[in-house]
């Protein structure tokens, strides 16, 4: 997706917007046509490893289980939704909406317990802040609100304690220096003194100097689009998001009809509330009337899919048009460069591995929820995956939920096959953290040497590939520096090694050997930490070109490869 150079105009209108009604119907630059509407497809019909996709499935439900020698699942139900190509290619839940009567654990008779299912609704915490993200980029469209003017423009009481340069888009990027949290509910006694504490509040930094994520900065941005439009925050979703899009299932405060499709969430204490079932979980937003800009809506994986789809689209969902493509592309594009592991668009995290594991990359967007619910969207390979839970139900001290995050998306990633470059087969190093893979090739080699070879690297930053060679029978090892181009654009490493993000592409890789004569032994080996995974690392097609002896060609010869942890793939 081409990177916006100007983002959002000081007025108020997107970069290169137009107000032609016909472009409605033209595909816009990195998004999919604005016309795909979702479908279902078997995962082999959109070209996607069936095996991979039942994996997925499998993944998310196994974290319902107790496993051996704990005390309980990590979760207690799930509904995971993952697509390609504009088809569903996965639905499923397991596990229990309802099956806790405390916060110690203690299970209710079984037939009170509620399954999860398919359209079970789940409290989406966090992931609320995307909606108030969209309704604040809305007003920036209407004119209502321009980024880069201060909040305290919208909202004179913001000004106060030093708060008078934060400007809109540092709320939306987190980078105002708002402290993360105040225990609103617990320490003011009022909805209206809680609003008031937020924007007397005292910044922890001076704007723009730190990336700080803060639930205040989106309690003050749907503020702001509460002022500009002259309507609360709850009909500004309704009636900009939801209704359009058909979510027919997601809104703050539920109906009590349905309460028996709603998934429990914790059993809190303090405030005195037992186990909390069709109100939001987030104490702040609960003492604000279940409305607020940081948390308190509640949705269905059906529901979400539509928006994420939207996104894809450029922001436009079967006929009707939430976003226009610029502020889509604007709000997917990382604004906080200066913050490095903190890439971050207008709401939207951005190439995050914790969560979004081999589906991260520089555009892929998406949030989590504290009560268990994410959501990773890949333009780049046009796909998403929604995981809800109610990982909070009983207890919020049960444990993190991000084992289950990087399941779902690193199965979805490598459900998309990587094609070899040339001919029918390639190698591939393991899938799998801490641990080492070496492909060797034994060679003769004569004075200056070249050696050739296709370069595949989607790796976390700290997994690297490296080629090195030996003289001496393996005793000892020396790097191999290389380069790697496509077009333009080269990877240089200098010292032997690349990882990282290169683009989900192919690379031919050229490295130089001077002097070397006699047998030696070129190895490539990867190296994973206990960390995160890309989409892998492949190479094909190894020539090995020495002045006066005959070329070897790899892909003629695979058995002159020693492989271990390596293996054939095919196209």
């Amino acid at each position: 997706m081409a990177a916006l150079t100007t983002g959002l105009l000081a007025g108020g209108v997107p970069a290169g917007a137009s107000s032609d009604a016909g472009a409605f119907d033209r595909p816009h630059d990195g998004f999919m046509s604005p016309r795909t509407v979702l479908g279902e497809a078997a995962p082999a019909d959109v070209g996607l490893d069936a095996d991979r996709i039942q994996a997925l499935i499998d993944a998310a439900a196994s974290y319902t289980e107790t496993p051996p020698g704990d005390t309980h699942p990590l979760y207690s139900g799930v509904t995971v939704l993952a697509a390609h190509d504009g088809k569903i290619v996965a639905e499923a839940a397991a596990g229990w909406a309802l099956r806790y009567a405390d916060g110690a654990g203690t299970e209710l008779p079984q037939d009170e317990w509620v399954a999860a299912s398919t359209d079970t609704i789940y409290d989406l915490a966090s992931v609320s802040k995307l909606f108030t993200t969209i309704v604040v980029l809305q007003q920036v469209e209407a004119g209502r609100v321009d980024l880069d003017a201060p909040v305290a423009d919208y909202l004179p009481a913001f000004a106060a304690n030093g708060k008078q340069d934060i400007t809109v888009r540092q709320l939306l990027t987190h980078t105002s220096g708002l402290v993360s949290w105040l225990p609103l509910w617990r320490d003011w006694p009022t909805p209206q003194a809680r609003i008031d504490a937020v924007l007397a509040t005292t910044p922890a930094d001076p704007p723009g100097t730190t990336y700080l994520y803060s639930d205040l900065n989106m309690i003050t941005a749907g503020l702001v689009a509460e002022e500009v439009s002259g309507q609360p925050l709850d009909d500004l979703v309704a009636e900009g998001i939801t209704g359009p899009l058909g979510m027919a299932d997601t809104g703050y405060n539920p109906a009590p009809e349905s309460l028996p499709r709603i998934a429990a969430t914790e059993y809190q204490a303090a405030p005195p509330r037992g186990i909390v079932r069709g109100e939001v979980h987030d104490e702040n937003a609960w003492s604000l009337g279940g409305v607020a800009g940081h948390a308190g809506l509640f949705s269905t994986a059906q529901d979400l899919a539509r928006l994420a789809q939207a996104i894809l689209n450029g922001g436009a969902y079967d006929g009707e048009r939430i976003l226009r493509p610029t502020t889509v592309e604007a709000m997917l594009t990382n604004e906080n460069t200066d913050f490095p592991g903190n890439a971050h668009g207008l709401g939207f995290e951005l190439d995050q591995r914790w969560f979004m594991d081999a589906l991260a990359s520089p555009s892929s967007a998406g949030h989590t929820g504290y009560t268990g619910t994410s959501m990773v969207i890949d333009p780049q390979s046009r796909s998403f995956v929604i995981l809800l839970t109610n990982r909070v139900h009983p207890s919020r001290n049960w444990g993190t939920i991000n084992p289950a995050r990087r399941a779902v998306a690193h199965e979805l990633a490598y459900a998309m096959s990587v094609t070899p470059r040339t001919g029918d087969d390639a190698w591939r190093a393991h899938e799998g953290d801490t641990r080492t893979s070496t492909l060797s090739l034994p060679v003769e080699l004569a004075g200056s040497s070249t050696v050739l070879f296709d370069l595949f690297v989607d790796t976390e930053s700290t997994d690297p590939l490296a080629l090195e060679i030996s003289t001496d029978d393996g005793a000892s090892w020396s790097p191999v520096p290389f380069t790697a181009r496509r077009g333009a654009d080269t990877i240089d490493a200098g010292a032997g090694t690349v990882s990282g993000y290169q683009g989900r592409q192919w690379w031919n890789a050229r490295a130089e050997l001077e002097d070397v004569d006699g047998e030696a032994t070129l190895r490539w080996t990867y190296r994973t930490d206990s960390g995160y995974q890309g989409r892998g690392v492949y190479i094909d097609d190894v020539t090995v070109r020495s002045r006066g002896l005959p070329t070897i060609h790899g892909d003629e010869h695979p058995e002159r490869f020693e492989a271990d942890g390596w293996s054939m793939v095919s196209s």
